[in-house]
């Protein structure tokens, strides 16, 4: 059965996947692939957190403590589980300093900035993100450096923590309010 399922989704992903050529299509992928980096998510939320002292003050710091979390649970799953990203040339970044690809660190990490921003405000933000999210996850199996499968569990993951993650944002904001 497992066999089967793993079969489907080499299928399914290798159909997913953009040819190694210049295309308008396949730079479109490279941003959003790359738009989903963690660093440059921690830069841009510490400076947001560094230069306002209001509402975005707040969500720049829920927004990390979600990422932070997150990295964590995606590394433990992905050093558990150790399946080797597929094939392929791009992303030489993502496969010298992470071989692994079970689930997405990228898929989980935009979803769950999508659901934090939808449920922190303002809902601009959060539709933005919404849509944003899709297109990171499918970039990532476009380019190659996921099977889709890797991309779905990363999803879910996502939802989840950001669900998780909005439960505790009243009790993380009292309990520590000088990051908050």
């Amino acid at each position: 059965m497992l066999r089967k399922i793993l079969e489907f989704d080499y299928r399914a992903s290798s159909h997913l996947r953009l040819p190694n050529t210049r295309s308008v299509l396949r730079s479109v992928m490279v941003f959003f692939a790359h738009s989903g980096d963690s660093w440059f998510w921690l830069a841009a939320l510490f400076l947001i957190w560094l230069l306002d002292k209001g509402e975005w003050h707040t969500r720049a710091a829920l927004m990390t403590t979600g990422i932070l979390g997150l990295a964590v649970l995606v590394l433990i799953i992905k050093f558990t589980v150790r399946r080797r990203r597929p094939a392929g040339e791009w992303g030489k970044i993502y496969r010298n300093t992470d071989p692994h690809s079970f689930p997405s660190g990228h898929a989980a990490r935009a979803i769950l900035l999508a659901v934090l921003a939808l449920g922190l405000g303002p809902l601009w933000f959060g539709i933005l993100l919404l849509i944003w999210a899709p297109l990171v996850a499918l970039a990532r199996v476009a380019l190659g450096v996921h099977y889709l499968s890797d991309i779905v569990v990363g999803l879910i993951l996502g939802l989840l923590a950001g669900l998780g993650m909005l439960a505790l944002c009243p009790w993380l904001i009292q309990t520590f309010p000088i990051i908050f």
